[in-house]
């Protein structure tokens, strides 16, 4: 008998079925999917129109349709955002402990996370944007003003971390986690391996900066500023940030030593006129600098060194006054 002797629908594929078989199963699945996207598709577009009228159990129940008629649609992905969010609406604080009530928060935990995982994956700057407000509310869920188990977000959101170990959103929301939990340690750590993958990005440097001033550690909170300002040479808001934190300091910190609030006066001048460099229009960093200057005049012994100190200020003031009416006018 040839190799070749049994052709068209007597050929077998290696489990049995003929290549018709196979071809008409394809073919349905084919089918049956394209019917559940268009089902699906129409489900969302019906529950997008109920949560825009905050009705969140319609939305949520039509949101479902939507999920269970095409789960792996990329394009209908959102929809396991928004239906977390519906039953999270749904939550009413007053009834916390009642199982009917609760439930509202589980399935919303649930779905958040599956809308974590779908969108983190994609592309699209608007699914990414989703995928970390999932994360956000997710976390929120176990709140203590919600299921009060803040130890059970953590899995989820290294899990996070290692789907995506690219996105910084993930360490701060871990390093809130350990904040939350007074793991401080540990909320270091997270931030410092997030600066570590992100060295550009400025919210890394910033959310450092804050965790540093909680801890009182002065000096790493302003080089965390620096570092930042160090990456964006061009941005005048970056180190108008540092400016302010020298003056923030010398202003408040009262256990600072004369030199120290000397050098402080002295290093956040020095960053405020690296933003007036580029930006000279900068109302806001005339405004500190002018309360640098008279922070300078309290330290100085000579009056006519402190009058002219306190000019200056008063004339920087002015021309911010000046600057912002004539923004204001449209000039």
């Amino acid at each position: 008998m040839p190799i070749n002797g049994h052709k068209g629908d007597r050929m077998r594929s290696s489990s049995g079925l003929s290549l018709t078989t196979v071809a008409v199963l394809v073919l349905t699945m084919v089918g049956c999917s394209r019917m559940g996207q268009l089902k699906g598709m129409k489900s969302f577009k019906a529950a997008n129109q109920a949560y825009q009228q905050q009705d969140y159990k319609a939305a949520a129940a039509l949101y479902e349709q939507t999920v269970q008629a095409a789960p792996d649609d990329p394009k209908l992905a959102a929809a396991y955002f928004y239906l977390g969010n519906s039953y999270d609406n749904q939550f009413k604080p007053s009834k916390k402990g009642e199982p009917a009530n609760d439930a509202f928060l589980t399935k919303a935990i649930e779905n958040y996370q599956i809308a974590a995982e779908k969108l983190s994956k994609s592309g699209d700057p608007m699914d990414k944007k989703l995928a970390r407000l999932s994360m956000e509310f997710l976390v929120a869920g176990y709140g203590a003003d919600k299921l009060n188990d803040p130890a059970k977000a953590e899995p989820v959101v290294q899990r996070m971390i290692q789907l995506d170990p690219g996105e910084a959103s993930n360490y701060f929301m871990l390093a809130t986690i350990y904040d939350n939990a007074g793991v401080y340690e540990s909320e270091e750590d997270v931030l410092l391996k997030a600066k570590e993958v992100k060295p550009d990005d400025p919210a890394v440097y910033m959310t450092l900066a804050g965790y540093y001033k909680r801890q009182g550690q002065v000096e790493k909170m302003i080089k965390a500023t620096e570092e930042r300002a160090d990456r964006e040479p061009k941005n005048p808001e970056a180190q108008y940030t540092v400016g302010t934190f020298y003056w923030d300091q010398a202003f408040r910190d009262t256990s600072l030593k004369e030199n120290e609030k000397r050098d402080y006066i002295e290093r956040g001048l020095k960053a405020i006129d690296k933003a007036l460099q580029i930006k000279p229009d900068y109302p806001e960093a005339l405004v500190i600098k002018g309360l640098l200057l008279r922070l300078q005049a309290n330290t100085e012994k000579d009056p006519k060194v402190q009058g002219d100190l306190i000019n200056k200020a008063k004339a920087l003031a002015e021309k911010a006054d000046a600057l912002r009416k004539k923004k204001a006018s449209g000039q």
